[in-house]
Protein backbone atom coordinates (compact mmCIF):
# COMPACT_ATOMS: atom_id res chain seq x y z
CA UNK A 1 0.00 0.00 0.00
CA UNK A 2 1.01 3.52 -1.04
CA UNK A 3 0.67 6.59 1.08
CA UNK A 4 0.22 10.08 -0.03
CA UNK A 5 0.62 13.15 1.15
CA UNK A 6 -1.22 15.57 -0.87
CA UNK A 7 -0.93 19.24 0.50
CA UNK A 8 -1.60 22.70 -0.59
CA UNK A 9 1.55 24.96 -0.48
CA UNK A 10 5.05 24.19 -0.46
CA UNK A 11 7.65 23.99 2.63
CA UNK A 12 10.33 26.08 1.99
CA UNK A 13 13.88 24.77 3.45
CA UNK A 14 13.89 25.11 6.99
CA UNK A 15 12.88 23.16 10.15
CA UNK A 16 9.19 21.93 9.05
CA UNK A 17 10.68 20.62 5.42
CA UNK A 18 13.57 18.77 7.53
CA UNK A 19 11.47 16.83 10.19
CA UNK A 20 8.66 16.41 7.33
CA UNK A 21 11.31 14.64 5.14
CA UNK A 22 12.70 13.26 7.98
CA UNK A 23 9.71 11.36 9.61
CA UNK A 24 8.24 10.39 5.88
CA UNK A 25 11.81 8.83 5.42
CA UNK A 26 11.89 6.42 8.41
CA UNK A 27 7.75 5.72 7.35
CA UNK A 28 8.92 4.51 4.68
CA UNK A 29 12.10 2.36 6.02
CA UNK A 30 9.79 0.91 8.75
CA UNK A 31 6.64 0.59 6.39
CA UNK A 32 8.49 -1.74 4.26
CA UNK A 33 8.85 -4.59 7.02
CA UNK A 34 4.63 -4.12 7.42
CA UNK A 35 3.58 -3.82 3.88
CA UNK A 36 3.77 0.07 2.83
CA UNK A 37 5.23 0.89 -0.04
CA UNK A 38 6.17 4.59 -1.16
CA UNK A 39 5.79 6.96 0.88
CA UNK A 40 5.13 10.24 -1.46
CA UNK A 41 4.48 14.40 -0.77
CA UNK A 42 2.40 15.85 -3.37
CA UNK A 43 2.83 19.57 -2.56
CA UNK A 44 0.77 21.39 -5.15
CA UNK A 45 1.15 25.20 -6.10
CA UNK A 46 1.45 27.76 -3.50
CA UNK A 47 -1.17 29.98 -5.47
CA UNK A 48 -2.35 32.56 -2.95
CA UNK A 49 -5.69 33.78 -3.37
CA UNK A 50 -7.26 31.22 -5.77
CA UNK A 51 -9.83 30.00 -3.40
CA UNK A 52 -10.79 26.31 -1.55
CA UNK A 53 -12.74 25.47 -4.82
CA UNK A 54 -9.14 25.99 -7.22
CA UNK A 55 -7.20 24.47 -4.27
CA UNK A 56 -10.04 21.43 -4.36
CA UNK A 57 -9.15 21.07 -8.54
CA UNK A 58 -5.67 20.74 -7.97
CA UNK A 59 -5.85 18.42 -5.01
CA UNK A 60 -8.41 16.00 -7.05
CA UNK A 61 -5.35 15.87 -9.72
CA UNK A 62 -3.06 14.66 -6.91
CA UNK A 63 -5.03 11.67 -5.87
CA UNK A 64 -4.45 8.45 -7.28
CA UNK A 65 -7.12 6.85 -9.44
CA UNK A 66 -9.11 4.48 -6.94
CA UNK A 67 -7.51 5.52 -3.60
CA UNK A 68 -9.06 6.01 -0.33
CA UNK A 69 -8.97 9.83 0.56
CA UNK A 70 -8.28 11.22 4.13
CA UNK A 71 -9.41 14.50 4.61
CA UNK A 72 -7.65 15.87 7.43
CA UNK A 73 -9.81 18.56 9.18
CA UNK A 74 -11.28 19.44 12.63
CA UNK A 75 -14.27 18.29 11.88
CA UNK A 76 -12.91 14.02 11.88
CA UNK A 77 -12.38 11.96 13.93
CA UNK A 78 -9.79 11.97 16.72
CA UNK A 79 -7.90 8.75 16.67
CA UNK A 80 -5.41 7.84 19.17
CA UNK A 81 -2.13 6.51 17.36
CA UNK A 82 -2.72 2.65 17.68
CA UNK A 83 -6.46 3.22 16.30
CA UNK A 84 -4.93 5.07 13.63
CA UNK A 85 -2.11 2.41 12.84
CA UNK A 86 -4.69 -0.78 13.02
CA UNK A 87 -6.90 1.41 10.08
CA UNK A 88 -4.12 1.71 8.21
CA UNK A 89 -3.21 -2.11 8.92
CA UNK A 90 -7.03 -2.75 7.68
CA UNK A 91 -6.68 -0.88 4.71
CA UNK A 92 -3.61 -2.62 3.71
CA UNK A 93 -5.14 -5.83 4.85
CA UNK A 94 -8.47 -5.19 3.03
CA UNK A 95 -6.28 -4.77 -0.53
CA UNK A 96 -6.17 -0.81 -0.69
CA UNK A 97 -3.48 -0.07 -3.38
CA UNK A 98 -2.89 3.37 -1.94
CA UNK A 99 -4.45 6.27 0.61
CA UNK A 100 -4.36 9.78 -0.14
CA UNK A 101 -4.22 12.37 2.86
CA UNK A 102 -5.25 15.84 1.95
CA UNK A 103 -4.11 18.95 3.64
CA UNK A 104 -5.65 22.08 2.48
CA UNK A 105 -3.93 25.68 2.38
CA UNK A 106 -4.58 28.83 5.21
CA UNK A 107 -8.76 28.44 4.43
CA UNK A 108 -8.86 24.50 5.04
CA UNK A 109 -10.58 22.47 2.82
CA UNK A 110 -12.96 22.88 0.38
CA UNK A 111 -16.24 21.33 1.95
CA UNK A 112 -16.91 19.43 -0.98
CA UNK A 113 -13.62 17.58 -0.82
CA UNK A 114 -13.60 17.21 2.25
CA UNK A 115 -17.27 15.62 2.92
CA UNK A 116 -16.48 13.68 -0.40
CA UNK A 117 -13.49 12.10 1.51
CA UNK A 118 -13.78 8.31 2.51
CA UNK A 119 -12.50 9.12 5.90
CA UNK A 120 -11.96 12.75 7.71
CA UNK A 121 -9.25 12.88 10.68
CA UNK A 122 -8.47 15.24 13.32
CA UNK A 123 -5.90 15.96 15.19
CA UNK A 124 -7.89 17.26 17.84
CA UNK A 125 -10.35 19.83 17.67
CA UNK A 126 -7.99 22.76 17.56
CA UNK A 127 -7.07 24.15 13.98
CA UNK A 128 -3.39 23.80 13.37
CA UNK A 129 -1.51 25.86 10.70
CA UNK A 130 -1.38 23.52 7.39
CA UNK A 131 2.32 23.19 7.32
CA UNK A 132 2.46 21.96 10.88
CA UNK A 133 -0.46 19.54 10.12
CA UNK A 134 1.73 18.38 6.99
CA UNK A 135 4.86 17.51 10.11
CA UNK A 136 2.33 15.92 12.89
CA UNK A 137 0.94 13.84 9.66
CA UNK A 138 4.04 12.77 8.86
CA UNK A 139 4.97 11.51 12.21
CA UNK A 140 2.03 9.45 12.75
CA UNK A 141 2.60 7.86 10.09
CA UNK A 142 6.06 6.93 11.08
CA UNK A 143 4.64 5.80 14.78
CA UNK A 144 1.51 3.49 12.72
CA UNK A 145 4.48 2.20 10.55
CA UNK A 146 6.19 1.63 13.80
CA UNK A 147 3.44 -0.11 16.03
CA UNK A 148 2.58 -1.83 13.38
CA UNK A 149 6.21 -3.40 13.46
CA UNK A 150 6.09 -3.91 16.80
CA UNK A 151 9.17 -1.43 17.48
CA UNK A 152 9.46 0.14 20.38
CA UNK A 153 8.84 3.96 19.30
CA UNK A 154 5.45 4.44 20.64
CA UNK A 155 4.77 3.81 23.97
CA UNK A 156 1.42 3.00 25.43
Amino acid sequence: MRLHVCSVGRLRVGPERELTDDYLARAERTGRSVGFGRFTLNEIGNARGIGRSAEATLLRRAVPDGARVVALDERGAALTSPEFARQLGEWRDDGVRNVAFLIGGADGLDPDLRDGAHTQLAFGRMVWPHKLVRLMLAEQLYRAASILAGTPYHRD
